[in-house]
């Protein structure tokens, strides 16, 4: 599975790991990692060690998530984002809307 996602043994956290190319073809199965949750973990972690590539389609899929998960009051942190991933949410403006590591 290219997206698998794991939630905390308190239920407070949710990992959602991404493998390969994060674009349009990964859009249900993203959407499924955190939509039915419920109750809806405080902290969500997206996890892009495995990420080789990221398009505008993920970004959207990352602000849907973001919106999903409270807005502005959202705990959304997105790690392990090789060099270009990270410079591709760096010209987006991302790191204003995400915890960015």
């Amino acid at each position: 599975m290219a997206v698998t996602s794991e939630v905390s043994a308190d239920g407070s956290k949710l990992t959602i790991a991404i493998k390969g190319r994060f674009d349009f073809a990964k859009h249900q199965e993203f959407r499924d990692a955190y939509e039915e949750l419920s109750p809806a973990p405080a902290c969500v972690v997206v996890d892009l060690k495995e990420a080789t590539y990221l398009d505008s389609s993920a970004l959207g899929m990352l602000l849907l998530l973001r919106e999903h998960s409270g807005g502005d009051d959202s705990d959304i942190r997105v790690v392990n984002s090789n060099p270009d991933v990270r410079k591709i949410l760096g010209i987006s403006n991302f790191d204003k809307l995400f915890d960015i590591n």
